[in-house]
């Protein structure tokens, strides 16, 4: 495993982070496992030296939270990064059970942090941007959370550059805590954040921590049997972004093509590509099998040549915005 340290934090975590989504309940989602196929996978993450989890209280509805928490529980706790997140609704009879105000902020994270059985979560991230609170209102409310030692550090999710921007200098402003990390939609085959948005990471030292590195699994298998798989079959958040428009099916075989060239899984190509950009500190990378998992381990050895990298990127074009509002 290979460390770095998350934006300016100085904070160290694993250059990969396990994705929790997949975990929790099938209830949720049919491919997402269940509690002890759960334990399983973040176990061998933990004996690979995985360090970054990431979850969210919309994942299974808190039972991804749960079941991380309490595997996580049986080991140094203070070796463990772990992040969650909040802005999605959790009750539809309870319109406050989302969204970004003060009362939602104060009530979700202290369910989450209930659910995972912590006093203290590393990270504490907002999901999406929340266009009905006021952001002075949403950073004063974190702030409050990281002087109660609820949270260590604060972080963003996929929103458009100007409204990031917007954020830190409200904060630089009032003399409020900073997001310190962006979790965005990056890989191959979407890459309309190197526009503005890693750019701006880059000025400000945010840590980058890119959300379905795999395409939500386009990239781990040739476009014909993407289908084929049960995420494929009932994903429909999947087919809802650009990734089968314009080169993506073009990229989809040149990842495939590379990964016979080196001997290895067109998933390892594809985050192999992801961990050389400059940007990107830790993908997040969310998987159903321990053999997936490690395959995403080994792809930190991969070392592609610049000209492999620009073969990759060459048939891309540019496609509409995905991932927020």
């Amino acid at each position: 495993m290979e460390y770095t340290t998350l934006g300016s934090t100085g904070m160290e975590v694993s250059r990969i982070a396990l994705g929790c989504m997949s975990f929790g309940s099938s209830e949720w989602r049919e491919w997402v496992l269940d509690e002890e196929e759960s334990r399983e996978i973040i176990e061998r993450a933990i004996d690979l030296g995985i360090t970054f989890f990431d979850t969210a209280n919309m994942y299974s509805l808190g039972e991804s939270e749960r079941v991380l928490g309490k595997v996580l529980a049986e080991y140094d706790r203070d070796a463990q990064v772990v992040a969650t997140k909040g802005f999605f609704q959790m009750d539809d009879d309870n319109s406050n059970s989302g969204g970004l105000s003060r009362k939602a902020i104060e009530q979700e994270l202290a369910n989450s942090l209930d659910r995972l059985g912590m006093e203290t979560v590393d990270l504490y991230q907002i999901h999406r941007w929340d266009y009905d609170t006021p952001i002075d209102e949403t950073l004063s409310a974190l702030d409050d959370a990281v002087r109660r030692g609820q949270a260590r550090y604060v972080g963003a999710s996929s929103m458009w550059a100007h409204q990031f921007a917007e954020a830190l200098a409200t904060s630089d402003c009032l003399g409020l805590e900073r997001f310190q990390t962006m979790q965005n939609h990056y890989n191959l085959l979407y890459r309309e954040e190197e526009r503005e948005m890693l750019p701006l990471c880059d000025r400000e030292g945010i840590g980058v921590i890119p959300w379905s590195p795999l395409a939500r699994g386009y990239l781990t298998r040739p476009h014909e049997e993407f289908d084929a798989t049960t995420r494929g079959e009932t994903d429909d958040y999947a087919h809802e972004h650009p990734y089968f428009e314009s080169g993506g099916r073009e990229i989809n075989e040149r990842v495939g093509e590379l990964a016979d060239e080196y001997g290895v899984t067109m998933a390892q190509i594809a985050l192999a590509w992801l961990l050389e950009q400059d940007s990107v500190d830790a993908p997040i990378v969310g998987t159903t099998s321990v053999e997936h998992l490690e395959e995403a381990v080994e792809a930190l050895d991969i070392d592609l040549s610049k000209s492999d990298q620009e073969y990759l990127e060459q048939p891309y074009e540019p496609v509409p915005v995905s991932g927020h509002e």
